[in-house]
């Protein structure tokens, strides 16, 4: 999605990768890649960090007329370490109104918008245990969704209601009492169960278990997820919905797609959708398996424009191609393809499965999704649209913050250059192995900048280091300056990082498309046959050339 991957980024921003590197290890930063395991940031609180999520069981019962919700949340953990406080999170207006434990009530305080749970003795290392918390209020109204966080209560057309939330900003506190960090997800999944007026239809995350009739005007929808997911993607959609199914035959066999539309809209829906077909077999060839299965793809009409939702993306596009009918690139090719639905599910694979610890890390996100915007229109109509499409999405970058530490706009795009360049280094064959080896490696984990570096160092055999950190650290563009000088051509690195090391695609008057080294130090080579003097650097790499003076 365009837009700020969190509110709650860095207080400050990291000024190289060397430096947050060290931090994370003086820090106590450990990692493990393994599903069921944390990577667990160094200020994560006390009350979080000795507890592992498991496993949510939601009830929830929105009321559309007095815009109030009421539910519970099941949280089932296991403790990595002994403990007897627990920190939650539920965001005001909305409040906690009990909490029990063995069926017997539990003291909690309230400190803004985090509870502190005592339980009256420790749960002890290795013990599972499950709280349940009881919540209900008005909560916070997105009057901008995605750009505001909150509950949306819309109407269709028609005028029926429409309700959603959008929270990646906020994470599920914004509606739900839960876990609210992007390190640590439910293990296990979650099992959701909405009660609406008959009349609508409530869809969310997973495989719909069971729908039944409360004989009271109301119905109640229970949906099944059983991989981790993030909390943000934890959502629920109610509408007057129709759906209907087909299958796809991916790399892990049957794929089941479901769709979920307004009635008026099922038509269009159906004819405008069937781009799924081969943006799938894009994202399978170049990425590896679609991550969920089990939990089957699923794309909701929603009142929002989009989002990442797991297993049940928001799509909100109109049903036509490019972003709300905009061509975000300025090149022809952004108007050949459904942005939201292309961008939204490119997240599956990088956000959804591949998901960063930290705030202030959504270039996992969204620079690699926003890269395979560049690999689809690839897919679709060759290298040099690709090419054209990427250098079109770079004049939106602004260099306004570094984009480690930050929530700013260019992880998307910055991110994109940086992943660009790195695919004219190694080379098609060797990127999409790296794509796929990454979403095998840290499948269903969460991740930080450090851990994917080492391994596209060690599967690409390139130290790339100085590279990501020129790109993600600074706001700088690196500049290569050259003279020509008798028979030699001399050039160097300049406005980088210490020891940068970049190496770039380059042509001459009679030699195209040759790569050079430039460091930070002048270098020379031979510059026989190239009387002319003609020298241009590859467009697709993210840099400036500067011609200067003889030294």
């Amino acid at each position: 999605m365009q837009k700020a991957f969190l509110l709650n980024t860095f207080k400050n921003l990291i000024p190289n990768l060397a430096c947050f590197l060290c931090l994370l290890m003086l820090d106590g930063y450990h990692a493990n890649a393994q599903p069921g395991h944390e990577n667990i940031p160094a200020n994560v609180p006390a009350e979080q960090k000795w507890w592992n999520l498991l496993h949510y069981t939601i009830d929830l019962k929105p009321d559309y007329a007095s815009k109030f919700i009421t539910g519970s949340n099941a949280i089932t953990f296991r403790a990595l370490e002994t403990g007897n406080v627990m920190e939650v999170s539920l965001i005001e207006p909305l409040k906690v109104t009990a909490v029990s434990w063995h069926n017997k009530p539990l003291i909690y305080q309230k400190k803004t918008s985090d509870y502190f749970i005592s339980f009256p003795g420790n749960i002890k290392k290795g013990d599972t245990a499950t709280v349940t918390i009881v919540f209900e209020g008005k909560p916070i109204v997105a009057n901008r969704p995605p750009w505001d966080n909150g509950w949306i209560w819309a109407t269709d057309k028609k005028g029926r209601p429409w309700m959603s939330i959008a929270c990646e900003g906020y994470g599920a506190a914004a509606w739900l009492p839960c876990k609210n960090v992007l390190y640590d997800e439910p293990d296990s999944g979650v099992l959701f169960s909405i009660t609406v007026p008959d009349t609508l239809v409530a869809v969310a995350n997973g495989r719909l278990q069971k729908q039944a009739n409360n004989h009271n005007g109301t119905s109640t929808y229970t949906w099944k997820v059983v991989n981790p997911i993030n909390n943000y993607d934890i959502i629920p959609y109610i509408g007057k919905y129709v759906t209907w199914h087909n299958d796809y035959a991916g790399l892990k066999g049957k794929l089941d797609r479901d769709y979920w539309v307004l009635d008026y809209n099922l038509d269009k829906a159906k004819k405008h959708l069937q781009q799924t077909d081969t943006l799938l077999r894009c994202l399978e060839y170049w990425c590896g398996p679609y991550p969920f299965y089990e939990d089957g793809y699923k794309i909701v009409e929603a009142p929002m424009v989009g989002m990442e939702h797991q297993s049940a993306i928001a799509y909100g596009n109109g049903f036509e191609n490019g972003y709300s009918g905009k061509n975000l690139s300025g090149t022809q090719w952004g108007l050949k393809w459904d942005f939201v639905l292309m961008h939204e599910t490119g997240h599956e694979w990088f956000g959804n499965s591949i998901t960063a610890s930290n705030d202030g890390e959504s270039w996992i996100h969204e620079g690699f999704t926003k890269y395979l915007e560049t690999i689809y229109t690839t897919y679709l109509y060759g290298t040099e649209a690709g090419n054209d499409y990427t250098l079109g999405i770079w004049k939106r970058i602004v260099n306004d913050v570094p984009v480690l530490g930050s929530g700013s706009q260019d992880a998307y795009n910055k991110g994109c250059a940086m992943l660009h360049a790195i695919r004219q280094i190694v080379g098609d064959t060797v990127f999409r192995g790296l794509l796929t080896g990454l979403n095998k490696e840290f499948y269903h984990s969460t991740v930080s900048t450090p851990q994917i570096l080492r391994y596209m160092n060690a599967y690409t055999k390139k130290d790339l280091s100085k590279l990501v950190d020129q790109y993600l650290t600074t706001t700088k563009i690196p500049v290569l300056e050259y003279f020509f000088k008798n028979d030699t051509f001399n050039y160097r690195w300049v406005n980088c990082v210490n020891d940068f090391n970049m190496p770039v695609k380059a042509s001459f008057s009679k030699q195209k498309g040759v790569f050079i080294y430039p460091t930070t130090a002048w270098k020379t080579m031979p510059a026989d046959n190239r009387l002319q003097h003609i020298f241009i650097i590859d467009p697709n790499f993210y840099v400036q050339v500067k011609e200067v003076k003889p030294g």
